[in-house]
């Protein structure tokens, strides 16, 4: 080891070392720093719940060093699924920012197809909305007081059978209400969020206008027993309507009808007014005999 004392060793050794690194982990160093890599990048404001849709990303590329390995490096792999938390423009989208379903908060309201709509109903009383208690995929009756001002409590014909999916604070947020909560302040259901027909949608505005209505639970249990009510509720609204549509279509047809025979009636009663040549021939017949009569008398 003395010869590790001899500073000329010393010196090439350092000078070697020094080529090593300026010519050898350097050139890599900067190549991996370097290196390109794609990945998708936000380009329009997205929103919690929100749907990502092609014109929201890009692919970009940047700079792959220290580059962390959740972010996402294919729009295919983003387009069409939901965001988890706000996304602003620039921003990388990590794989735990984005979800194949919408968060659970309103995720109610994405299963919406058309046929049918979500409305919301005021709980004015806590006893109004079953204190408090109803959950969703609750069945409940809507029950009218002074239905329409006939001073009659009625449950209407189309709100027999209505399913809550939601049940909401009035700060905004859903409350569960269907589980016990060990903070003194929990916050008390404002309103009640139904999914209804059209038909049934107008029937609950106008309660909501007149500002009475009572819930009811009728049924909570498995989804299976759950749709035995409601598809017992839509044969009922098929038939309530389609009769009514009947009803209408009949009245527009039996009309003419009613017209032509009250004119034929007229006819009928006044019998001298009448074109009928055969009624004219008879009048002439009678009018010829009457002077054979009075010439024979004579």
């Amino acid at each position: 080891m003395s010869f590790l004392k001899n500073r000329t060793v010393i010196g090439v050794i350092c000078i070697v070392l020094s080529l090593v690194i300026c010519f050898g982990v350097t050139p890599l160093f900067n190549r991996s720093m370097s290196q390109k890599v794609e990945i998708v990048r936000v380009v329009k404001d997205i929103h919690t719940g929100d749907e990502i849709t092609k014109d929201m990303v890009q692919t970009v590329e940047v700079g792959g060093y220290h580059l962390p390995d959740e972010v996402l490096r294919e729009a295919d792999t983003v387009i069409g699924r939901f965001a988890c938390g706000d996304l602003m423009p620039g921003d990388y989208i990590l794989s735990s920012k984005i979800a194949d379903a919408p968060a659970a908060e309103n995720a109610y309201l994405y299963h919406l197809n058309g046929e049918k709509q979500a409305i919301s109903v005021t709980v004015k009383a806590f006893a109004n909305g079953l204190s408090g208690k109803l959950m969703s995929g609750d069945i409940v009756s809507v029950i009218a007081p002074d239905y329409r001002k006939q001073g009659a409590t009625v449950i209407p014909a189309e709100l027999q059978y209505v399913e809550v999916i939601a049940v909401t604070a009035n700060s905004g947020y859903d409350a569960n209400t269907g589980e016990e909560s060990e903070e003194e302040d929990r916050e008390l259901p404002g309103t009640v969020t139904l999914l209804v027909s059209p038909e049934q949608s107008k029937v609950l505005a106008e309660l909501e206008a007149d500002g009475k209505l009572h819930l009811s639970l009728v049924y909570r249990g498995t989804r299976e027993n759950a749709e035995k009510f409601i598809e017992a509720q839509e044969e009922l609204l098929f038939e309530l309507y389609a009769s009514e549509e009947d009803e209408t279509k009949g009245g527009k047809e039996e009309s003419p009808e009613e017209e032509v025979v009250e004119g034929t009636e007229n006819v009928q009663e006044n019998p001298e007014d009448t074109d009928d040549p055969s009624k004219q021939t008879e009048t002439v017949k009678e009018g010829e005999n009457a002077p054979k009569e009075g010439h024979e008398g004579e």
